[in-house]
Parts: structure tokens; sequence; C-alpha cells
């Protein structure tokens, strides 16, 4: 039986109750969510061990994405990917409390020392926050591995972790070796590479369900942070288009993917095509869309993901009210020297 023809996805999310969670997912944006816990996680767009999404709608419902990336490959991706696993990963995070302080390896530390699991480039776009919602992200002058240890030793790491208030809106790129946590009161939007390799450096003497301090990851941690990062800022978005009723801009560019923000009046429409080089995710953050391709269409509400394949040709993505939108695509993957 031949498989099905690909089309515009949308996936039902997997969902983690981790300790800093919260209920926001469903006051502010109407999530239906599991009654009696908190969740911090919702990973909308996601093939990894530790979350497998499935596809919500159309002839490939019920199939998951590793599934998908299995049958499909470069049909679903793009030739920019590499081979093997999904290559990104979409989450929504509700930081009701703060996370842990931590660090992310990069693929070539992560190929080592994590059993060939990528390394995490990330970032984050911020759909609410409290009045004194704020990032650790970076670090102080003057912090040397040394010292940073030190301070870990007598716990008191504060003077050098780096301090961001966030409003709604920012957006904040987050590449591999950069010393972050979300310190609560925000919900965000984070789109990143497909690994879930964290160090988490310190996380406020509290404890896990269990009752015991959850573990920490020193030394890799030690081994990977930029020291070099110093008192970031936020992303500064640069604008790359303007035309009737369309702003875009582009707000991160990592090593292996580009976020951009579209702003999107009522009636307007973007057209685009996927031709084989790279998928393209596309979320809404504030209103109402409608995604168009290969004679098939979806409805896109606030806050909500999809997924166009690499395949999938023409498209369009048409504002039924004015609307904020996220646009994820793949960069090249540069061929490593050998030997």
């Amino acid at each position: 039986m031949p498989k099905p023809t690909l089309y515009p996805l949308t996936f039902e999310p997997v969902l983690k109750d981790y300790i800093w969670g919260g209920r926001n997912l469903e006051t502010l944006f109407g999530r239906a969510l599991p009654p009696g816990v908190d969740i911090a996680e919702s990973w909308e767009i996601a093939a990894h061990p530790h979350g497998d999404v499935t596809v919500a709608n159309g002839p490939l419902r019920g199939r998951s994405l590793a599934w998908l990336t299995a049958e499909y490959g470069a049909a679903l991706v793009g030739s920019y990917a590499r081979p093997g696993p999904f290559p990104l990963l979409v989450k929504l995070l509700d930081a009701h409390r703060k996370l842990s302080v931590q660090v992310h390896p990069d693929d070539a530390y992560a190929r080592v020392h994590e059993n060939g699991e990528l390394g995490k480039s990330e970032m984050w776009v911020v759909l609410h926050a409290e009045p004194e919602a704020a990032v650790i992200l970076g670090l102080q002058p003057g912090a040397t591995r040394e010292r940073f240890r030190e301070a870990l030793e007598t716990g008191n790491l504060e003077p050098w972790m780096h301090v961001l208030p966030v409003r709604a809106g920012d957006a904040i790129c987050v590449p591999a070796g950069t010393l972050h946590a979300i310190l609560g009161g925000s919900v965000l939007a984070e789109i990143q590479q497909n690994s879930d390799a964290t160090y988490r450096v310190y996380d406020w003497n509290r404890t896990g369900p269990d009752g015991r301090p959850r573990p920490l990851h020193v030394e890799k941690a030690l081994d990977v942070i930029n020291f070099g990062q110093v008192q970031p800022g936020l992303a500064e978005p640069r604008l790359l288009d303007e035309r009737a009723g369309i702003r875009r801009w582009q707000l991160c560019c990592g090593p292996t993917f580009v976020v951009e923000r579209l702003e999107v009046a009522a009636g307007a429409v973007w057209q685009g095509a996927c031709t084989g080089e790279s998928m393209e995710i596309w979320g809404s953050t504030r209103g109402h869309v409608t995604v168009e391709a290969a004679g098939a269409s979806l409805a896109l509400p606030a806050v909500r993901f999809s997924l166009l394949p690499a395949g999938v040709g023409p498209f369009s993505v048409t504002a039924t009210e004015p609307a904020t939108l996220l646009r994820a695509t793949l960069r090249p993957v540069e061929t490593e020297p050998v030997g």
C-alpha cells in the first residue's frame, strides 16, 4: 500500500510535569491539562526517546514523528538535515517556578560524552511574563572556571550569574555553552536542536519529588561553559522584509536553524514553497491563521505549531485575524573535516 502524500502536519503534544511547572498553559492559553498536576513543558513537535509526538490531523493521524522521519527521510526534513533523528524540538515552557541553572554542550562534546546525542543550541520567545520575570543568561565580568568552581563549592554562585529582565515578546538566543536559567513567572516558546543533553549546575538547594536533591553535572558543565560570554543581551530582531500586511524579522540564527517572527495583518497571505532543502515549522503566538499546501488546509490558532514537510511544494499562510507567527527553518550542516 503506498504511503500517503505529505501535507501540513500538526501533533498531539507530550506533557512533562517537572517540579518548576504550573497551570498557565491552561489558564492563559486554554490547553486541556490533566487534573491535579503541574505541567512544566508541552513538547509540541518532538521525536526524541524522551518524547515522541503523534500526528493529530489527516491520513497520517496517529503516526509518530519518529516513524515519519524514518519512513519519509529527506522528503520530510529536507536535504539540509544531517541523516538520523528529526533535527529540531519545539516546546512550550511554563516556568511557574525558577528552573535550575544549567548549560548545554555543543555537538562535538555531546557526540563524545552523551552517546552520540546532538548538542543543544536553543532560543526562547517570551509569550507571557509577570512584572518581575527574568532569566539568567551568561556570566558577569571576571568569571573564570576556577572562580566559578569556588563559588559552587561555597554556595555563592549569584555574583557570577548575569540576570536579564524579560517581558512578553522578547526573544533570547541561547547557543550551546551558555550558562542560563529561567527564573520563574513566565511562559515561553522554545525552539531547539533535538537533544535533551542538559548539565545542571545549581538547583537552588531544593529537592525533587523523591525528597532528594536532583543530580548536578558540575564537571561536564565546567567543560562546556563559555566563560567568554559576558552579559549577553536579548536578541535584536533584524527586519528582513516588509510587504503589504506582513513584516518579517530574523530573531536568532543558530548553527543548524534560523527562527523568524512575522507580524501579519488580517487577510494578508504569505506565499512560500518547500522545495526539498528544509522543512518549515510555523507557529502562531497570537491570532489565527490557515495553512494550505498539497491540497490540504490546516487551521492554526494560538498557541499551536505546524510542520510543513520539505517536499510539500508551494504553500500559503493566511491570517484570518491579526497574527504573530514564528517560522523555523534549517541551515545546511557543514561537512566536518576528515582526519
